[in-house]
């Protein structure tokens, strides 16, 4: 399912999975964190209502209001009465982000762990997921299209 964010016409993809151990409000919370975290998303840029992003995504209203509470209480985005909701200006101090990180890191090594991929293999796909990352900001920037 995509998310399309207005101000800058951009576009990133959420996905569910229903059968997943991880509830579905906390799938949206992480891929949202993730996608202020890695830039994809900025300081301002709005994001659908959760009426519309429920829509998208085939859940239920409440699951995406209760992933935007949690969103909106950690700082990550904030909503203005009658206007929307954005993403906010994050709040973590770098403590703060780096503990953010290391649970993220701790919970993605759990599952290369229950899934059998080697630690070697899980450091190969980061570096992949870098690179294609970094690509993928190259071919978006004018700039750098030279």
């Amino acid at each position: 399912m995509a998310l399309y964010i207005t101000k800058q016409a951009m576009q990133i993809t959420l996905r569910v999975r229903p059968g997943d151990p991880l509830p579905l409000y906390q799938q949206i919370v992480r891929q949202i964190e993730a996608a202020i975290a890695g830039g994809r998303l900025s300081l301002g840029d709005k994001l659908p209502s959760h009426r519309e992003l429920a829509l998208e995504l085939v859940v239920a209203p409440l699951t995406v209001k209760k992933a935007y509470d949690q969103l909106e209480s950690g700082g990550w985005i904030e909503t203005r009465r009658g206007r929307g909701t954005f993403v906010a200006a994050v709040r973590q101090e770098g403590g703060e982000v780096r503990e953010h990180l290391r649970q993220r890191a701790l919970d993605l090594w759990r599952e290369s762990q229950l899934t059998g991929v080697s630690l070697t293999e899980l450091i190969a796909l980061i570096r992949e997921v870098r690179g294609a990352a970094a690509a993928s900001d190259r071919s978006k920037d004018p700039a750098q299209k030279q």
